[in-house]
């Protein structure tokens, strides 16, 4: 297998590299966490232990391990192994890696594994460009991903792997992977193991919350603030250290939610100047464009609403925009709409209406669908009352007709109550010109 495939820069020293890349597993023994798909005979042992290659896509949280048994899957293998990210590398780049992965299988009768980092990055298009080549058999595809595959990878793509499901690390997997990083000879960081008691350990366990990349680079990041210094660490220092450098923007932990609160509540100020804040402080960290834009799909029909009618065209739009383009392109079609969205007038009528009828739906779900609004498609529906006594609007006078839509035993309800805001203030006058012929009809 060719290392340098693994990173495209092969002058960086080993040295240089992060302490998770220093102590990655090299082999199935030195891996930790993840028992449940490891042990003897799950379809994963089989696979790396007999060679057995076929195409996987790893779903699991990050630094749970996905990309790291695609390196062990690979030190087992005399297959050519490719590393992709989705997040850094064109498509023109794995379209060449086809064409070498064709070249090999041909001429030298030798496989390739084609591993793809974040794979659920590629949009549609993109993840296109390898089903051929599945298909063939040309190359191995090795995907690794944090969402749900069945939403971010196309169905025939997806169809053709065999999905396995890593877990967050418990606490005792990742104190773990830290007292081992200590004892790696690769680590070059056992002259710091002093620094660490054991209540420092579990306490960066903890923290990481199941991901051992942040665990590592927590380790990293305080030798570095005070590897050099005599006095005793405690667990508030270390606190104070990690929380001030904000090591990850993790998007399952509190500060996910604080950030889309704060996109959400700017943009409700009408405040596009600090919504295009927050949008940048997500997608600049990392998060997906898809998990934003379906908070702004939401935010155009429970805060704009009806006050703008296009604010929920353009959001599906830009959602559209995103699957088409992909990342970084689609960055400016998000600014756009959360530009549009703090700019658009505003109504929440539309949540607080849903709400309302919502609550009177559980009460009152025992009652039946008035005889004059009911389907009739056969006769003996007719013959037994169904759609009797209907009014067809476009029959009356300015196609409208009065009758009673509720169930006969619920009074009429009002839930929607426009605003005089935007689209809605043409709303309101209709509501009203339609009650006025409602209340002339019901005096005849």
């Amino acid at each position: 297998m060719d290392e340098e495939l693994f990173t495209k820069d092969t002058t960086i020293d080993f040295r240089d590299m992060p302490l998770a890349e220093r102590v990655r597993p090299q082999t199935l023994d030195e891996f930790v966490g993840q028992q449940r798909i490891l042990e003897k005979d799950t379809i994963l042992r089989n696979i790396i232990e007999n060679n057995e290659l076929t195409s996987l896509i790893f779903w699991g949280p990050p630094g749970t391990g996905k990309t790291t048994l695609a390196r062990i899957i690979a030190n087992r293998t005399n297959a050519h192994f490719i590393f992709f990210s989705a997040v850094l590398s064109k498509i023109t780049e794995v379209r060449e890696a086809m064409k070498e992965a064709e070249f090999n299988l041909r001429n030298f009768h030798k496989k390739t594994i084609l591993f793809v980092d974040e794979i659920h990055r590629f949009n549609k298009a993109q993840q296109d460009a390898f089903l051929p080549f599945v298909e063939k058999g040309v190359i191995i595809l090795i995907g690794a991903t944090t969402e749900n595959p069945s939403f971010e990878v196309i169905a025939p793509l997806l169809s053709r792997c065999k999905v396995i499901v890593l877990e967050a690390l418990d606490e005792e997997d990742i104190y773990t992977i830290i007292t081992k990083s200590f004892e790696n000879p690769r680590s070059d960081i056992q002259d710091y193991r002093k620094m660490f008691d054991k209540k420092i350990l579990h306490f960066i366990s903890d923290y990481a919350c199941g991901d051992a990349r942040v665990a590592l680079n927590s380790i990293e990041l305080i030798i570095k603030a005070y590897g050099e210094q005599k006095e005793k660490l405690t667990v508030e220092r270390i606190k104070k250290l990690l929380e001030k450098n904000n090591l990850f923007y993790d998007k399952d932990r509190e500060e996910h939610y604080n950030i889309i609160s704060a996109l959400h509540k700017s943009l409700r100020g009408s405040d596009p100047q600090a919504g295009l804040y927050w949008l940048a402080r997500m997608l600049e960290a990392g998060e997906d464009p898809k998990y934003i834009v379906r908070r702004l799909i939401r935010f155009a029909s429970e805060d704009v609403g009806l006050a703008d009618p296009q604010a929920l065209v353009q959001a599906v739009t830009v959602k559209d925009s995103i699957h088409f383009l992909g990342m970084p392109e689609a960055n400016t079609a998000l600014a756009q709409l959360v530009i549009y969205l703090a700019t658009a007038p505003k109504s929440n009528k539309l949540y607080t209406a849903y709400k309302a009828a919502a609550e009177d739906a559980k009460n009152t779900s025992h009652l039946g669908v008035p005889y004059h609004i009911r389907n009739a498609p056969t006769e003996l529906m007719k013959d037994l009352g169904y759609g009797k006594d209907y009014k067809y609007s476009h029959e009356f006078e300015q196609a409208y007709s009065y009758q009673n839509y509720f169930p006969e035993k619920m009074k009429e309800r009002t839930y929607y109550i426009p605003t005089q805001f935007g689209f809605e203030k043409e709303i309101k006058k209709r509501l009203e010109w339609w009650k006025k012929l409602r209340e002339k009809e019901q005096k005849k």
